[in-house]
């Protein structure tokens, strides 16, 4: 469908058609699945390591807020169950961005996709749930290494997949939008700096929100990560998150959103 018909700003228009675009994307990368699962799970585990065991040693437990009241926790744990939501916010994002855009602008794969009768809102659409798949290809296998390290052994864990699968949506449609703005690679430096690399320290993976000032307390409370680690922190505890519902729609409300922004500005780009 030609992009000039109707206004970047209508409706997304899907179909099933994006299937194909994601089945592509799966043949391709499955070639090199095992470097990339690699590559995706080193840094995570490596923070993991390093600050967990590490500096976990020296600070051993610290306090958190709880479903109880103030409950000490060790800081490997408080630091396993917050950096696997920040893995599935990096993978989700590097996807988004760095593959999409070489596929789209570089490659011109989009280009030889739309000559076959699949729309730009498909592409889109298959970009953004390839690069959810990829985050929670990459954030099972970083949990797979968390349970056989002994980190956890909740039975609650089996609901953090799902979480996680949204935390991958959410952030790959925030990235999208900037994958439509980018001319090149370089533009994502700023993403990265000024967006995802603040709400990393600001979310509570390292250290409880409670510590941080009541004013920026507050408004770390309403960022994504923040979210998804509300979400998955207590699960690593064997506890039920509060106010679970609230996570969920905010996590939902970004992705929504974002995915329909990043529609918009896909579309006007194609359309120039």
């Amino acid at each position: 469908m030609n992009p000039n018909a109707v206004s970047p700003w209508s409706a997304p228009r899907l179909s099933l058609r994006w299937w194909p675009v994601f089945l592509r994307n799966w043949l391709v990368w499955k070639k090199l699945a095992i470097p990339s699962l690699v590559g995706n799970i080193a840094e995570p585990l490596i923070w993991l390591v390093a600050f967990g065991y590490g500096m976990g040693t020296l600070v051993g437990e610290i306090q958190m807020m709880g479903p109880g009241g103030a409950q000490a926790v060790p800081y490997i744990l408080f630091l396993a169950s917050g950096s696997i939501c920040m893995s599935a916010m990096n993978a989700a994002t590097f996807e988004a961005l760095y593959s999409a855009f070489s596929r789209m602008h570089v490659q011109k794969t989009w280009d030889g996709i739309m000559n076959a009768p699949v729309t730009l809102d498909d592409v889109v659409m298959a970009e953004m749930l390839w690069a959810a798949f990829k985050s929670l290809f990459t954030v099972t296998a970083i949990l797979c290494v968390m349970l056989a390290l002994g980190i956890s052994h909740s039975p609650k864990l089996l609901l953090v997949l799902p979480v996680l699968l949204l935390t991958g949506i959410t952030f790959s449609c925030i990235a999208l939008i900037f994958n439509a703005l980018a001319k090149g690679y370089d533009f994502f430096t700023y993403y990265f700096t000024l967006f995802l690399t603040p709400m990393m320290f600001l979310s509570g993976v390292f250290f409880p929100l409670e510590q941080l000032p009541s004013t920026v307390a507050a408004i770390a409370q309403v960022l994504p990560l923040a979210n998804a680690v509300a979400l998955v922190r207590p699960l690593f505890l064997d506890q039920w998150p509060t106010q679970p519902l609230l996570h969920l729609a905010v996590l939902a409300a970004y992705a929504g959103v974002a995915f329909w922004v990043a529609l918009a500005l896909t579309r006007k780009r194609f359309a120039r």
